[in-house]
């Protein structure tokens, strides 16, 4: 299949270009001028979509050729920009930067090439003139096919652009489409994370509406405009359709890089339509503490039964009734340690419900609230909800940073094998690990590799009805997963209504 989505990626030479801020004034001006928006993250940044969801209205999703590889990420581009006019990707770190530092996979640049998608290469000027030519050159012819067809200038003052537009365009032959004065009134601050939430930020749609009138002025957005239209169609398949071939599903296997011959990954056709039997209602922990979500994940267990019910560990004294699985995903528990401590009875009903046998999927920050003991960032520890013995301690800097592929470590036993959400093998999954926190019982039921690397680790906590680590999945990767939870999910549904 074929679709025409006007599309643009913004993307840098570096981390801390202003990508992020400019990408979201952007999509102020774009809606503010009407346009039906939608916009996208490249990699697995969780921050940036909140940013594009909560302050501008726009519906947001992440794209990761790492975890999606090149036909299904090319699927969610074009499900996710379904009745929208323009569709805006933002890109990560430097342009070219990929998978384990030396390569390009799953970089911008990999995700504008995967896509087809015009580039605008924005370009922090701060100390520079003549220069900004040649580093801009250089972005542009290091890869034939970068995509690289305009330039932004950012930190740049309304008295040097005209001048430096007329080098570029003259000596390059591509177009200047604007520029950024300084507004220090609109940065954006950083956390250990990465960026702080949008709510923690005072005042910050009023700023946003004011960068947006700037760009209006210093931004060519006819221009702009004029190439997002210019992307050619976007092939893509068709996964909801039950006679879609093997052929064109077999390219979801790269998503396991490496994972040639997992057999597991044979049947995706039936595995991407599947649907429960009958309504699974999920508890979605949702909070302050609790925030950190791939929405593709949440869209894909709706679609195969689940109903998604939102329940805070922070502020709700008990769970919601009737539920048949829980969902605790990444987020912010160590600067909301007291306040989970404090909430006894929820931590207490949490426990009992997974020891009982209520499935749950935990990752990283719910990995960590189901310990004994966590500390958090004011240096104390508390008590949590007691699921996984052991404690969970800040560490001076990133630990187990990056991209890894998952293989669960029992497949290989020839006596009794352990199974996890009821499988004996779930297959390989890419995933990402980003934390500054580490535990005493990381869990061994998978193993960790890092991709381009010998470096590997044992994690996670497998049992028949949990799965609870530090990595974050993206459930596209590996959709055997999330059915398997459901299955479970379902299972403890009806042995509760026996």
């Amino acid at each position: 299949m074929e679709k025409r989505i006007p599309r643009i990626l913004l993307a840098a030479g570096a981390s801390g270009s202003g990508k992020t801020l400019l990408t979201c004034g952007l999509l102020q001006v774009l809606v503010n001028r009407g346009l039906k928006t939608v916009s996208f993250k490249c990699g697995p940044d969780y921050i940036d979509p909140m940013f594009h969801t909560q302050v501008i209205g726009t519906r947001s999703r992440n794209l990761d050729t790492f975890f999606t590889g090149e036909r299904i990420t090319r699927y969610l581009l074009a499900k996710n920009s379904a009745d929208c006019q323009i569709a805006v990707m933002e890109g990560v770190m430097g342009f070219y930067d990929g998978v384990a530092g030396t390569t390009t996979q799953a970089s911008a640049y990999d995700l504008a090439r995967v896509t087809d998608t015009p580039v605008i290469l924005i370009v922090n000027s701060k100390g520079m003139s003549v220069s900004l030519a040649a580093y801009i050159k250089g972005f542009m012819e290091y890869k034939k096919d970068s995509h690289i067809k305009g330039v932004i200038f950012n930190q740049m003052s309304p008295m040097l652009y005209p001048r430096m537009k007329k080098l570029v365009e003259e000596g390059l032959g591509i177009k200047v489409l604007g520029y950024v004065p300084k507004v220090e009134d609109c940065v954006i601050e950083s956390r250990h994370l990465g960026l702080v939430l949008p709510e923690e930020i005072p005042e910050l749609k009023g700023r946003l509406l004011k960068l947006a009138e700037v760009l209006e002025t210093s931004l060519e957005i006819e221009e702009i405009l004029k190439l997002a239209n210019e992307a050619p169609e976007l092939p893509y398949p068709s996964l909801e359709k039950t006679n879609e071939s093997s052929e064109s599903l077999e390219e979801v296997s790269e998503n396991a890089r490496g994972a040639k011959e997992n057999e597991g990954l044979k049947d995706l056709s039936q595995r991407y339509i599947w649907s429960c039997k009958k309504k699974l209602q999920i508890g979605l922990a949702k909070d302050e503490a609790f925030c950190f979500f791939y929405e593709d994940n949440l869209d894909l267990l709706r679609s195969m039964g689940a109903e998604l019910v939102p329940f805070s560990p922070i502020h709700d004294k008990h769970l919601p009734e009737k539920l048949d699985g829980i969902l605790l995903y990444g987020g912010y528990p160590e600067l909301n340690g007291k306040a989970l401590e404090e909430n006894a009875s929820m931590r207490q009903e949490i426990a009992t419900a997974i020891k009982d046998g209520m499935p749950c999927l935990a990752e990283c920050g719910g990995f960590m609230y189901l310990h004994e003991k966590m500390e958090g960032m004011d240096g104390n520890f508390y008590e949590m909800a007691g699921v996984i013995p052991g404690k969970v301690w800040r560490t001076p800097r990133l630990t187990r940073f990056g991209y890894i592929t998952l293989e669960q470590n029992n497949t290989q036993m020839t006596e009794t094998k352990i199974r996890v959400l009821g499988e004996t093998d779930l297959g390989h999954s890419p995933a990402h690990e980003f934390h500054y926190f580490d535990s005493e019982n990381c869990g061994t039921t998978f193993h960790a590799s890092k991709p381009g690397s010998s470096r590997g680790w044992d994690c996670i906590h497998g049992t028949d009805t949990m799965l609870a680590g530090f990595p974050h999945l993206y459930y596209y990767a590996n959709p055997r997963i999330p059915q398997a939870f459901l299955e479970k999910c379902l299972e403890y549904q009806e042995k509760a209504q026996k």
